[in-house]
């Protein structure tokens, strides 16, 4: 099938080649835009057979796009590193007649692990995201934090894509080289949002309340409890750092504002 694959990629050498096999099975082509990492992901990558590009990171959504340039093929794959095709989602990208559809994209269903625990609570099953489309006719939306393919002309498969999230609790709250909450403080002082002192509780109370209550986590166990508490406690630091920019001139002169880390 004339399909590219393509990653973005920062030290994942643990990852690449698994990754890379997984959309072999079904890609004629795989491209990797790595931002320079500093393990042997690039040269992994290479060996696998993927065509490696070099770029700084610039931002989830706009990373991703990146990669559209250099697919060779108009319908374009696109995964994380930590992710992973199931055998059902091999045999339904196969059977898909991709000259003849009306569709622009294809959102796959996303099942994420904690560990090798399947987590459905919080509404992380079905995990509906567009991963499979046309480059001619959709992209990512440029965002920094959050990116996603809008869901414009697409058909929902019933198929799922595996996707390793976290190693343990430990990585769900402070993931190895992603400081998420330091990400979003920067995104949101640097759009020009304001925080008060009420603010970190306010959005850590209410991210808890959402996912434990709204969104299912109750009924997911010790794995729902921890997720919502790690959510609300994402959610308290990001504006609990975006009113530390705001009041301490020394936090905010520290800072490097030319990388969204």
């Amino acid at each position: 099938m004339h399909i590219t694959g393509t990653i973005t990629t920062l030290n994942e050498a643990k990852n690449i080649e698994a990754c890379i096999r997984s959309l072999q099975r079904v890609c004629d082509e795989v491209v990797v835009v790595d931002s320079y990492s500093k393990d042997n992901t690039v040269e992994l990558a290479k060996a696998a057979g993927a065509k490696v590009y070099l770029h700084e990171y610039i931002g989830d959504g706009l990373q991703k796009n990146l990669c559209l340039p250099y697919a060779s093929n108009v319908w374009v794959l696109s995964v994380d590193a930590d992710e992973r095709l199931t055998d059902e989602l091999v045999d339904v990208i196969q059977h898909i007649d991709l000259e003849h559809t009306p569709y622009d994209g294809f959102a796959l269903r996303r099942r994420n692990y904690i560990g090798q625990r399947w987590v459905k609570a919080c509404r992380w099953y079905p995990d509906y995201l567009v991963r499979f489309f046309r480059k001619d006719k959709l992209r990512f939306a440029e965002l920094k934090q959050h990116a996603f393919v809008p869901e414009t002309n697409v058909q929902r498969l019933k198929a799922d894509l595996v996707h390793y999230r976290y190693k343990n609790y430990d990585q769900l709250f402070a993931k190895p080289e992603r400081n998420y909450s330091t990400r979003g403080a920067k995104i949101l002082f640097l759009k020009g949002k304001k925080a008060n002192a009420l603010s970190p509780f306010l959005h850590g109370f209410s991210a808890f309340i959402v996912n434990y209550l709204f969104r299912g986590g109750i009924i997911g166990g010790l794995d729902g409890y921890v997720l919502s508490k790690a959510v609300a406690h994402n959610s308290f630091l990001k504006y609990a750092k975006l009113l530390e920019y705001q009041r301490d001139p020394s936090v905010r002169d520290a800072e490097d504002w030319d990388s969204v880390w």
